[in-house]
């Protein structure tokens, strides 16, 4: 699995969603079915137990239950992701050692925290991840986002790629991504493996100039995502540009008016999940950014609208 990763360090690897029925059950059924779909839109892989799918309202149970039936769903065609973020160290050591035995070809994480009066300094950052290194053979990579209220310096991003033997791609969130981007990419030069994009591809083209050789989105649109990395990576700069100008309205709708709601619409429209049931506190979205939402998405004509018909 890790040569599998590897082969792929560049592409489009979508957040999976985590389907629940109309009462907030973990539907399993609707997961065969979105992992089906995913997979027919050409994704490079799958990322899952991510923000976006709600990772941190699902109990240890259902997320165990969940990465089973994924792996079991993909069957090694293309590689999965799984987050074992966790404020506590040896939670995160349990959760990365029973991702990689039930499969997983690599492990993202952000860095420990549990609101802004508790994130740890930059000694512990790096213990905390050398420490999932240590119980693992799979790569690592580090979710560089905002919503962690941790600061991740590039000096320190380069000392753990050089350091910490399993850490070598870098998801980057931050405000002004692609600048940061560029700097641990000359800094980290070859350590560097897989420096990638995300927050929804807002920031992609920048990203992209800056160096990055991936992304990492959500299930709205991967399809037309997907064109924008390889005609960029393939020197089509003026073709990707145009991609992205195609995909930008609903992008940014989704990035800033529905967050992760926003596939789990699309798809449930499309016949792809059975509900886009949200679990509390986040509420569904109201009918008038549903309506522009799915309005925008078939303009677009996204296969998640039309899979199941």
């Amino acid at each position: 699995m890790t040569e599998l990763i590897h082969r792929f360090s560049s592409g489009v690897f979508v957040i999976a969603a985590t389907p629940f029925t109309e009462d907030g059950a973990l539907d399993l059924v609707s997961t065969d079915r979105m992992i089906d779909f995913y997979l027919q839109t050409g994704v490079t892989g799958l990322t899952i137990l991510g923000i976006m799918g709600e990772a941190p309202k699902l109990t240890g149970a259902e997320s165990r239950s969940f990465v089973q039936r994924v792996l079991s769903r993909v069957d090694g065609r293309v590689p999965v992701i799984v987050t074992t973020s966790h404020f506590s160290t040896q939670v995160v050591v349990d959760r990365a050692r029973e991702a990689e035995a039930l499969g997983a070809a690599m492990l993202m994480m952000m860095p420990p925290y549990h609101g802004v009066g508790l994130v740890p300094g930059e000694a512990a950052i790096f213990e905390h991840f050398a420490a999932a290194s240590d119980a693992v053979s799979i790569p690592i990579m580090v979710q560089d986002a905002p919503l962690s209220g941790a600061t991740l310096p590039v000096p320190l991003l380069v000392r753990m790629a050089k350091e910490i033997e399993n850490v070598s791609y870098f998801k980057m969130e931050t405000p002004f991504a692609a600048d940061k981007l560029a700097a641990l990419i000359e800094a980290g030069g070859e350590h560097i493996v897989g420096p990638f994009d995300g927050e929804e591809a807002v920031t992609l083209l920048a990203d992209l100039d800056a160096g990055c050789t991936g992304t990492m989105t959500s299930a709205l649109q991967p399809e037309l995502i997907r064109p924008i990395v390889t005609e960029y990576r393939a020197g089509n700069v003026d073709a990707a540009l145009a991609q992205w100008r195609v995909c930008l309205p609903l992008i940014n709708h989704e990035n800033r008016q529905c967050g992760l709601r926003a596939a789990k619409t699309v798809m449930q429209a499309g016949g792809v999940i059975g509900s886009d049931h949200v679990r509390h506190p986040l509420k569904p979205m109201t009918d008038r950014t549903r309506a522009r939402l799915l309005q925008l998405a078939a303009e677009s004509d996204v296969i998640a609208l039309r899979w199941g018909k």
